[in-house]
């Protein structure tokens, strides 16, 4: 999806022209934006000068630190290209084994790329450790950090890196993207996957695949008419299922925050503070979901309930 990054790749060979091109960069923007692809695209790019053989997908002069599976089961989850669950963070030893592997030269070229995603993942430990490689890099050696939270990273990595921006796309540009995706969707439900993906075409990807088009109505009724009876919420629980895996889990948080953000951008007579602090538990929500433990019930309890705070006349209508 990066034929709709011009500007970011713009910055990007812009800076590679450049002597003194800086050593760290922070990919910043929500998710579903192609940061990802970006990153991997960006770093075959760096990797490739000088060199006269093209750039492999697996090149060794390519990392990514991520989380890790949290058993042998998830590992082989992770090796199929299947979800799996992760232990919670990035750690100080994954750190330190980058580093390790940074005091020698890079395998093939002159550069290295070293992708950190999600960055603002990192253990405090593993962060101030990395906060040392940033002051004095390796020569040769760059390191890209992918986030959808920057302001979790720490002021100090911040002040270190260049941040290079991804803004949400147009309705248009996104179903531009699922039609070149190859998505077999309808051109109804492709409009419908681009106003519920807020921008982001990796969103409307996963709303299509995870077939969210009825927790999104859902979603819109409490959040235009509030649902005192509590019904909608358990008609949302049955539409997010039993044991809904961690893509489903994730998508149906985006939908909800993307919900959230529209009723932001044009009010109808709803409670402002109320409905910034809804959207800023949902975000809370979303990080806690990590665990995949979520009892469905409740997650669309709590989900109904932040949405609520959307619709005209709350107090009275929600009680």
């Amino acid at each position: 999806m990066t034929d709709h990054h011009a500007p970011q790749w713009r910055e990007w060979r812009a800076a590679l022209a450049s002597p003194r091109m800086h050593h760290a960069w922070i990919l910043a923007g929500k998710k579903g934006l192609g940061k990802h692809d970006f990153a991997f695209a960006a770093g075959r790019e760096l990797v490739a000068i000088g060199r006269d053989a093209p750039v492999a997908e697996n090149d060794p002069d390519i990392q990514l630190l991520t989380h890790l599976p949290k058993d042998d089961k998830e590992a082989k989850k992770a090796e199929k290209g299947e979800a799996f669950e992760t232990k919670r963070n990035i750690s100080i030893d994954q750190i330190r084994a980058m580093q390790a592997r940074l005091t020698t030269r890079p395998t093939l070229g002159a550069f290295r790329a070293i992708i950190i995603e999600p960055a603002d993942d990192l253990e405090r430990s593993a962060a101030n450790a990395l906060l040392k490689s940033l002051e004095e890099p390796p020569a040769g050696t760059f390191f890209l950090l992918v986030t959808h939270r920057p302001g979790l990273l720490l002021p100090t990595i911040r002040s270190r890196a260049r941040i290079l921006r991804f803004n949400p796309l147009s309705m248009g540009a996104v179903e531009d993207a699922l039609r070149a995706a190859g998505d077999h969707a309808d051109p109804a439900e492709i409009a419908l996957a681009a106003r519920a993906s807020g921008g982001a075409p990796g969103a409307a990807l996963s709303f299509i695949a995870q077939d969210l088009a009825p927790a999104e109505a859902l979603m819109r009724q409490i959040a235009s008419e509030g649902d005192p009876a509590f019904l909608l919420r358990g008609k949302l629980g049955e539409e997010i299922g039993a044991r809904p895996d961690r893509a489903r889990l994730s998508a149906t948080l985006d939908l909800a925050r993307t919900v959230l953000a529209q009723k932001l951008e044009s009010p109808d007579s709803i409670d402002i503070p109320a409905l910034v602090d809804a959207h800023a538990r949902l975000v809370t929500l979303s990080g806690q979901a990590r665990s995949y433990n979520f009892d469905p019930g409740f997650l669309a309890m709590e989900i109904g309930t932040l949405l609520a705070s959307a619709a005209p006349n709350r107090a009275a209508s929600d009680g």
